[in-house]
């Protein structure tokens, strides 16, 4: 009788297995198996199948050396499949966990990318966004994520891109700024479009929009009266060539993967 019983449990052991190796096609798989196949996925632009492999990967075998990797390969398939909010997070948890691994200047580098095309959507491939009359939270955002790569990693790889990006960014904060000066223009608040100006002249000096802002004030002083401030800001648009970085930087590479 002993014997029966122990026969029967062990064929429902058996049979409890078979059904968990069947619900389950990735029971056999290893860690390099994970990590291959999600390799394989991302070639092949197949982005939600790579993060599907990826994330199972890093919660099968979190003490894997593929582990690491994952985590920031998977913030890559995250950018690629235009989950910018799913990339960041995981960035952001590869530099907590990995704060001194080779790679943590890519890492910001993609944070970069990221909130440099977050806020983008489908019609941009036939309508391109100007980003300067959009919110500038994501603009900021991005200054920060390449700021850091470029103080903290000025010999990274990513750090020539970074720069050019940060320029192209500081041009577009300061025509966000010269909108809203146009704004107020138009609505004759002489004073508030005064003073937009001036905070173009003093947080953003050497982009083009620093003439824009020159103009303007001109104009606003000249509106009320202030014949002596008018002059003054004349004098600074033509007797002073404001050095300018160039507002039509070509960002060639927006997607730059690591080696």
């Amino acid at each position: 009788m002993r014997f029966i019983v122990l026969l029967v449990f062990s064929l429902f052991l058996a049979a409890c297995s078979d059904d968990l190796t069947t619900s389950d096609p990735y029971a056999d798989w290893t860690a390099s198996d994970f990590y291959d196949s999600a390799k394989d996925a991302l070639r092949s632009g197949e982005f939600e199948t790579a993060i599907k492999n990826l994330e199972s990967l890093e919660a099968r075998f979190p003490f894997s050396p593929y582990a690491r990797q994952a985590q920031l390969d998977v913030a890559y398939a995250y950018y690629k499949f235009e989950e910018y909010d799913s990339a960041i997070a995981a960035a952001d948890r590869f530099l907590r966990l990995n704060p001194r691994d080779k790679y943590v200047d890519y890492a910001w580098y993609l944070k970069g990318l990221c909130n440099f095309k977050r806020g983008s959507g489908l019609l941009d491939a036939w309508f391109p966004r100007e980003m300067s009359k959009h919110d500038t939270q994501t603009m900021f955002d991005a200054i920060n994520d390449f700021s850091t790569l470029v103080r903290r990693f000025p010999d990274s790889r990513y750090a020539p891109d970074a720069y050019q990006r940060l320029v192209y960014l500081r041009n577009k904060l300061a025509e966000h700024e010269i909108d809203a000066a146009d704004y107020y223009m138009k609505r004759q608040a002489w004073l508030a479009a005064i003073k937009r100006s001036q905070y173009v002249l003093e947080k953003y000096p050497t982009t083009p929009a620093s003439r824009d802002a020159l103009k303007i004030m001109i104009k606003a002083y000249k509106k009320l009266g202030m014949t002596d401030l008018a002059a003054d800001a004349e004098k600074v648009l033509q007797a002073n060539h404001i050095k300018t970085d160039s507002a039509d930087i070509q960002l060639q590479d927006m997607t730059r993967e690591k080696p």
